[in-house]
C-alpha cells in the first residue's frame, strides 16, 4: 500500500508537473504575443537629465570650492548612478514579463474605455529599482569607504532602512495590505533602524520673532526630536504616494525634489569650511544620487526645515486630504479625477487632492499636461 501510494503520488506529481509545464508554455506564448513594452522616451529623458546635470556640474566643478577628493567621490557616484539607470531600463523589460505571467498586473484607470485601458500594466516593479540601488550602494561603499570610516555605520544603517522599506513595499504590492495599516505601522517600522542609530543633534533653532516669548535661541527637544524625525520619515515616504493618481507624477516629483536636495547639498559643501559638515552633506549626495532617495538623503543632511520647503506641494496635498483620510468625509479607494474616453480629458472631482484641485482651478486637460503642470508647481 505504501509503495502504491508513493507511485500514485509520483504519478500525480508527474502529471501536475506536465500540466504546470503546459500552462507555463501557454502563458509564455500568450505573454510574448500580447505584451509589448513601450520604448523609452530617450529624448525626453535626455532633456530632463540635461536640465539638472548642467547646473549641478557647474556648481560641483566650477562655482563651488570643493576639494578634489570629494569631487572624485561624487563623480564616481554619479557614474555608478548612470550605470544603474541603464541596468534598470533593461531589468524592467525582463521583470515585466514574469510579473504578467503571475498576474501581478493592473489596468490604467485613467484610460478606462479606451484601447489603452484594456492593456495589462505590470505592478511591483519597484523591487527592480530597489535591488539595483542596493547593489550600486554596496559597490560604492567598497570603492569609497574604508573599514575605519566614521560614516560606515550610518551608511549601513541607511541601507538597512531602505532594504526594509523595499521589502515592505513589495509585500504591499503582493498582498494589497489596507492603507491605514500600511502607511502608519509598516512605514514606522522601516524607519526604526535609522532612528535607533541616530547620534546627531536634537536641537531646533527658534524663529527670531518667537525668541522673546520662548527665551531661547536654540531649544533641545531630546527624545521629542527623534519622534519628530520619525514622523517626518513616515510623512516623506507616504506623501509622495498620496500625491499621485496620474502617470509620471510620483516618480516625477521624486526626481524634482531629489535634484533640489542634491544641488542644495553641493552648495552647502562649497559654502562651508567645516570638514564634518561637508562630509555630512556628501553622505546625502551619495545616497540621493544613486536612487533619488528623498527620505534617507534629506535625513542625513540634518536640514529637515529645508526638506519641508521642498515638500510644500505634498504638505498642501496632505492638508487637502486630511478630512477624507481622518474619516470626516467619505474616502474612496481611488480619489482619481474623472476621465472622459471620448475627449481623453481629465476633470476634477470633489475629492480633496491637489490633482483634483488643479483641474477644478485650471479646467479639464490631458493627463500629460496635468502632470507637467504639477511638476512645474513642484
Amino acid at each position: 500500500m505504501a509503495a502504491r501510494k508513493r507511485a500514485v503520488a509520483s504519478d500525480y506529481s508527474t502529471t501536475k508537473r506536465q500540466t504546470s509545464s503546459e500552462e507555463n508554455t501557454t502563458s509564455k506564448n500568450a505573454t510574448s504575443k500580447t505584451f509589448t513594452l513601450s520604448p523609452p522616451k530617450s529624448s525626453q529623458m535626455l532633456a530632463i537629465f540635461s536640465l539638472f546635470a548642467v547646473p549641478y556640474s557647474y556648481l560641483l566643478f566650477f562655482h563651488c570650492t570643493i576639494d578634489h577628493g570629494l569631487q572624485r567621490c561624487i563623480l564616481i557616484n554619479a557614474l555608478l548612478s548612470f550605470a544603474g539607470f541603464l541596468l534598470t531600463l533593461f531589468m524592467i523589460t525582463v521583470d515585466s514579463r514574469y510579473l504578467l505571467r503571475r498576474n501581478l498586473s493592473g489596468y490604467d484607470i485613467n484610460k478606462k474605455g479606451t484601447p489603452q485601458g484594456s492593456i495589462k500594466v505590470p505592478e511591483s516593479l519597484g523591487i527592480v529599482v530597489g535591488i539595483v540601488f542596493l547593489v550600486l550602494a554596496m559597490l560604492f561603499q567598497y570603492l569609497n569607504f574604508t573599514a575605519d570610516s566614521i560614516w560606515l555605520v550610518e551608511y549601513n544603517v541607511a541601507l538597512a532602512c531602505i532594504s526594509f522599506m523595499i521589502l515592505l513595499g513589495d509585500v504591499d504590492d503582493a498582498l494589497d495590505i489596507p492603507w491605514r495599516v500600511w502607511k502608519n505601522f509598516a512605514s514606522s517600522c522601516a524607519a526604526l533602524p535609522l532612528l535607533m542609530a541616530y547620534a546627531g543633534h536634537t536641537t531646533i533653532i527658534i524663529p527670531k520673532p518667537l525668541i522673546p516669548y520662548v527665551g531661547l535661541e536654540v531649544l533641545d527637544l531630546g527624545w521629542i526630536y527623534k519622534l519628530y524625525m520619525g514622523l517626518l520619515v513616515v510623512f516623506c515616504t507616504n506623501s509622495i504616494n498620496i500625491h499621485a493618481g496620474i502617470n509620471g507624477l510620483e516618480v516625477g516629483q521624486t526626481v524634482v525634489v531629489a535634484c533640489a536636495i542634491l544641488i542644495h547639498n553641493v552648495m552647502q559643501i562649497g559654502a562651508s569650511g567645516d570638514l564634518e559638515y561637508k562630509q555630512a552633506h556628501a553622505f546625502s549626495v551619495y545616497l540621493g544620487s544613486c536612487t533619488q532617495s528623498l527620505t534617507i538623503g534629506a535625513k542625513k543632511n540634518y536640514s529637515s526645515e529645508i526638506l519641508l520647503i521642498f515638500f510644500t506641494p505634498q504638505v498642501l496635498n496632505f492638508l487637502l486630504s486630511l478630512p477624507q483620510l481622518s474619516g470626516y468625509r467619505h474616502c474612496p479607494r481611488h480619489r482619481l479625477p474623472r476621465f472622459d474616453p471620448t475627449t481623453g480629458l481629465l476633470t476634477g472631482t470633489n475629492d480633496g487632492t491637489l490633482v483634483n484641485l488643479s483641474l477644478r482651478l485650471c479646467g479639464s486637460m490631458l493627463e500629460k499636461s496635468l502632470c507637467i503642470l504639477l511638476l512645474v508647481f513642484q
